[in-house]
């Protein structure tokens, strides 16, 4: 993909230090103080109460008109005012929920106060660069610069398949949007710079589970049963096998256990076995055809060791699928702040983000936001317990979102 061109052409206002919506400093020392209080008192998904009471009186104290969603967690707010115009708004993402890990820092005064929970995926960040967004653009509105309303959604249980972005549909989030960003932390991405792909940018993932039955016996004679240890271990790895010998290699097909669990004695073969993981696809196609092929499969292994089975086939998300339109209005935004050296390609992973499900609705996209403090040598990761953020994220989630809704008009 090339920085150098635009859809912009001459529609674009000025960039640089002429375009408006930088962050004032002493909204950047308040917002980060705000990701850290989040960062202290980390929510799981659908419990977010006081992540969405803190965001809810932040943004009426502002003097904005937050809704919180149908399910209690999460709310929506539109900032600007329509004066007469139909046009759809852009929408602003943020996911608020935190994982059920323990927070493992040392030396930072923000870490989690809650045992076995941390926002070890950046979720706080995410937050506090759509809020932030969301206050600098309600100044700009007062002095008539912002173009045209935009929407801020902050959406509970990103972490919880199939997610909690069904539900924030539901609850009418996306009526009046024709288009939605959102941002990603990436901790193999310098701050000050953001990741950008046209097409898919994440995978499919789905949850597995399945139970294998028996009536058991002596390990003596496991020929007059179902040795179901074996049984077990041959669907562990021959259905991982089997997949990638029945579908395109193209398509990224994984089954990945997680969990494998059966028996209780060394000379008893059990009746029961339990195995669980994921299912993750490169390939929206493919990913429409993995239940069958998935239940096939274990079938048929299991079948071969007359095992009983059982299964538990958990719909997950579909890729994020970038839009074209939207990733040149962040190109254009990143570049009007930062400049073009400012943006770098990056590859399709195989996590799994329920942003899908907007744009299985409207066009849109999702950027990876550098969070790295050049230099740190650390190689931290996402859904680790000593994930951390470097705070100038947040400056650059919140200019990155101020440019594209100033820009977004150049974008029909």
């Amino acid at each position: 993909m090339s920085h150098s061109t635009s859809r912009l052409g001459e529609a674009r206002p000025p960039a640089g230090e002429d375009l408006p919506g930088r962050l004032p400093e002493a909204l950047r020392a308040e917002l980060v103080a705000f990701r850290r209080d989040l960062h202290m008192h980390p929510e799981l998904g659908n419990q977010e109460f006081r992540t969405t009471a803190a965001i809810k009186a932040r943004l009426e104290l502002a003097g904005l008109q937050p809704r919180v969603l149908a399910s209690g967690t999460g709310l929506m707010c539109d900032v600007g005012t329509r004066s007469g115009t139909t046009r759809p708004m852009l929408a602003l993402r943020a996911d608020i929920d935190a994982l059920p890990i323990p927070d493992t820092k040392t030396g930072v005064p923000y870490r989690s106060t809650v045992p076995d929970r941390a926002h070890a995926c950046g979720h706080d960040i995410h937050t506090t660069t759509v809020l932030g967004a969301g206050l600098v653009l309600a100044g700009l509105d007062r002095q008539g610069l912002l173009p045209n309303p935009v929407r801020l959604i902050f959406q509970p249980a990103e972490e919880v398949l199939p997610g909690g972005a069904p539900d924030a549909i539901d609850s009418g989030v996306l009526e009046g949007v024709g288009r939605i960003i959102g941002v990603h932390c990436d901790p193999k991405v310098d701050v000050g710079r953001i990741g950008l792909r046209v097409g898919a940018i994440t995978s499919a993932c789905d949850r597995l589970e399945l139970s294998l039955d028996g009536p058991g016996g002596h390990t003596a004679r496991p020929h007059l049963t179902t040795d179901l240890v074996t049984a077990a271990a041959r669907v562990a790895t021959e259905v991982p096998a089997l997949l990638a010998r029945r579908v395109d290699a193209r398509a990224g097909l994984a089954v990945t256990w997680g969990r494998l669990e059966t028996g209780h004695a060394c000379n008893v073969i059990p009746q029961h076995a339990e195995l669980s993981g994921t299912v993750r696809c490169l390939d929206l196609t493919a990913w429409r055809d993995a239940p069958d092929l998935v239940h096939a499969a274990i079938d048929e292994v299991a079948g071969m060791y007359r095992a009983k089975t059982v299964i538990n086939y958990i719909r997950g998300v579909p890729p994020v699928v970038n839009d074209a339109v939207a990733i040149d209005l962040l190109t254009g935004a990143m570049t009007a702040r930062r400049g073009s050296y400012a943006i770098e390609d990056t590859e399709q992973s195989l996590g799994g983000e329920d942003f899908s499900w907007y744009l299985e609705h409207v066009p849109g996209a999702m950027a990876r936001l550098g969070v790295r403090t050049p230099g740190d040598p650390r190689g931290l990761d996402l859904h680790r317990g000593n994930f951390d953020a470097d705070e100038e994220a947040i400056t650059v989630g919140v200019e990155l979102f101020t440019a594209a809704a100033l820009l977004d008009g150049n974008h029909l």
